[in-house]
C-alpha cells in the first residue's frame, strides 16, 4: 500500500498532466507494489483537488464492463470514476481538442437518477430492479476517455496496468448526451444498440446487453462498491453504465455521429 504523501504526489502529477497535456509514466512501473485500492485512493485525491478548485460532482462512470476488457486487464470486476461539471459537453456542438491529450470515444447509455441508491451493510445488495426503480430516465451517451498516464511505456512499450487506469479517474474525460430520453421500463435496455460513425464511416456497433448482460448491472455494482466509503449514488446524478463498443480514436476535425435507432442520435465535432 502507498502512503498518504505518495498518493497526494501522484494525484498532483495527474492534475498537472491534464493541464499541460503531457502524459506521465506508469505509476505501476514506478511502484510495483501498487494495489487496486491505491489506484482508487489516487483517483479520489485527484478529484478532491478539482473540487477544491471549484468543480462539482455531477455523477459517475463505470468502465471495463465487458468480459474481454476484464480478461485483458486481468481483473474480475469493472472500475469506476467521477463525472465533474466541466466534463459535460453539448450535443451537436464543437468540442475543443485542447481539453484532451489522446481522446477516444465510446458508446454508452446514461442513467439519470431521481432517487438515491445506497448499498448498506447488513442489508441485501442493490440490484438492477432497484436501479430501474430509482432511474428517472435513460439517455444515449458518448463518453470521451483520455490518458493522462501514457498507455504504452515510453521505454519498453509495455501496456499500462489496471492500477494506472483506475488512478486516472478510470480514464474519464468527457460526456455528451443526446437522442431521446426514455423511461427505464419503456424499452428492453439490453436490446438498445448503436452505430458509431467517424467522419461518415461506421467504425463500431454494439448492443447494450454486452454491458454485464444488462446496462443497469454496473449501476447496481457501483452503488454497492461505494458503500464502504459511506457514499452512494445521489438523486439527480448521471451514471454512465459502461461502453458497448470499443473506443475509437479522435483528432481535431473529426466528426462523430452515433445512431441509437429509436432512441435518436448524438453528433459533435472535435476542433
Amino acid at each position: 500500500m502507498l502512503d498518504d504523501a505518495l498518493i497526494q504526489q501522484l494525484a498532483l502529477e495527474l492534475h498537472q498532466a491534464e493541464k499541460t497535456r503531457v502524459q506521465v509514466e506508469h505509476f505501476s512501473k514506478r511502484h510495483p507494489g501498487m494495489t487496486v485500492q491505491d489506484g482508487y485512493a489516487i483517483s479520489r485525491a485527484w478529484v478532491a483537488m478539482k473540487i477544491a478548485e471549484g468543480r462539482t460532482v455531477r455523477g459517475h462512470k463505470i468502465g471495463l464492463t465487458s468480459r474481454a476488457m476484464q480478461v485483458a486487464s486481468q481483473i474480475t470486476e469493472p472500475d469506476f470514476g467521477t463525472l465533474l461539471d466541466d466534463m459535460f459537453f453539448a450535443e451537436g456542438g464543437d468540442i475543443p481538442m485542447q481539453r484532451f491529450i489522446l481522446p477516444r470515444v465510446e458508446v454508452e447509455l446514461a442513467f439519470v437518477l431521481h432517487k438515491p441508491l445506497r448499498g448498506e451493510p447488513g442489508r441485501p445488495p442493490v440490484n438492477i430492479f432497484d436501479v430501474l426503480a430509482a432511474t428517472e430516465y435513460v439517455v444515449p451517451a458518448i463518453e470521451i476517455i483520455d490518458a493522462r498516464i501514457e498507455q504504452h511505456d515510453r521505454h519498453t512499450g509495455a501496456m499500462r496496468k489496471v492500477f494506472d487506469t483506475i488512478s486516472d479517474n478510470a480514464a474519464n474525460a468527457g460526456i455528451v448526451t443526446g437522442g431521446r430520453p426514455v423511461r427505464p421500463d419503456a424499452v428492453d435496455l439490453r436490446w438498445c444498440g448503436a452505430l458509431l460513425y467517424k467522419n461518415g464511416v461506421i467504425e463500431e456497433s454494439g448492443l447494450a446487453a454486452a454491458v454485464l448482460n444488462h446496462p443497469a448491472t454496473g449501476v447496481a455494482w457501483l452503488a454497492n462498491k461505494l458503500a464502504p466509503y459511506g457514499e452512494g449514488l445521489e438523486a439527480g446524478e448521471v451514471v454512465l453504465g459502461g461502453s458497448f463498443t470499443r473506443p475509437v480514436a479522435a483528432a481535431a476535425g473529426d466528426t462523430f455521429h452515433a445512431d441509437y435507432g429509436p432512441l435518436g442520435n448524438i453528433a459533435f465535432r472535435f476542433v
